[in-house]
């Protein structure tokens, strides 16, 4: 996925990429110097290193992303775009800690469910679902905040998933499923931006405005279509040619629709598919509760945040802006999906 990935970005972004920096190849190498290349660098690092010292330190791990989500506030730190504040620059390192968080919040809750007492935390109120809610609330004001609700989703999906596959009475797990939906519904009544609320309105009704709000997701069709069984060729799509919003980010899987086909986006919805298997095969076949849960987190995450990307972009549900895993535009993203199926490695090695 990450050698199809760089063979897309190269043709997706090739526009873009010479407008805005005068190089056609921008995005291609960036990726792969600032993204790839330091991310498999550190998957090998912590694939050497024995994964059940993370679970003593998932608590100060946990802590840091945290403090690293709050530093994006400060303005001698944080930055952000399009009314967006979700980057962070250090030292003239330029990261985005709402991937970190992601990891460290793996980490942490495969910790927590699988330390001592853990029956306790998956079948009681007071031991599980409150201090679940507020590890969960915290992480998810600070998104909110932001804002990106896009990751807000996928946080959520991976606190919930991870709760099941730790072994949560379901009668404990719907009432935690309703409080959240109950929070999110009172949350998008107050608390969501203009922007946000047209994309749910161009979810619900794709041909209204469709130069305005519905515009995306229309243009994002029109490549899909475009493309039919086999594709109008590698490098061909018209609609990376300014038509298509974010052709290198939430929307390249299109891109690959248009220029590939069918049988593109098949092959990389496959990929997905057997990548889910092994991992669940490896979790399955892990006799310690932390690598069990460790696995199962890193599995959620990529398969959730790839499902609401297909779908967003294929008109299935509202656009999110989350990036197509392994495929999208983004060293962060990369690194930490990297780092955590570095640690994935050494579960398999132990």
């Amino acid at each position: 996925m990450i050698i199809i990935g760089l063979a897309v970005l190269s043709s997706a972004g090739i526009v873009e990429a010479q407008k805005r920096f005068g190089s056609a190849y921008y995005y291609f190498f960036h990726q792969l110097l600032y993204g790839i290349a330091p991310g498999i660098l550190l998957a090998y690092i912590l694939s050497k290193v024995n994964y059940k010292v993370w679970r003593k330190l998932s608590l100060v791990i946990l802590l840091g992303a945290l403090a690293l989500m709050t530093l994006v506030f400060v303005s001698h730190f944080g930055f952000g775009a399009k009314g967006a504040i979700r980057w962070l620059s250090i030292g003239g390192i330029v990261f985005q800690p709402a991937e970190i968080l992601k990891l460290s919040l793996i980490i942490y809750l495969a910790a927590w469910f699988s330390g001592h007492g853990r029956n306790e935390r998956t079948s009681h109120w007071l031991y599980g679902a409150a201090p679940f809610f507020i590890i969960l609330g915290f992480a998810g004001l600070l998104l909110i905040l932001q804002p990106d609700i896009g990751t807000l989703i996928v946080v959520s999906c991976i606190a919930l998933g991870m709760y099941f596959v730790a072994g949560v009475n379901l009668k404990l797990l719907g009432t935690v499923i309703g409080i959240v939906i109950v929070v999110a519904s009172i949350f998008s009544f107050f608390y969501l931006k203009d922007y946000q609320y047209d994309r749910i309105r161009a979810f619900i009704n794709q041909d209204e405005n469709t130069r305005g709000i519905s515009y995306q997701v229309n243009q994002a069709k029109i490549a899909i279509g475009s493309g039919g069984v086999f594709g109008v060729g590698f490098g061909k799509s018209t609609q990376k040619l300014g038509f298509l919003p974010e052709p290198v980010g939430d929307s390249i899987f299109a891109i690959v629709a248009e220029e590939l086909g069918l049988v593109g986006t098949l092959t990389i919805v496959g990929l997905f598919v057997l990548l889910c298997f092994t991992l669940t095969q490896i979790a399955i076949s892990t006799a310690d509760p932390f690598g069990r849960l460790f696995v199962s987190g890193i599995n959620i995450w990529i398969m959730a945040q790839a499902f609401i990307n297909i779908s967003a972009i294929s008109g299935v549900a509202p656009l999110t802006g989350i990036p197509l895993p392994f495929i999208s535009y983004g060293g962060t993203a990369m690194i930490a999906l990297l780092a955590g199926l570095g640690i994935v490695f050494n579960v398999v090695r132990d």
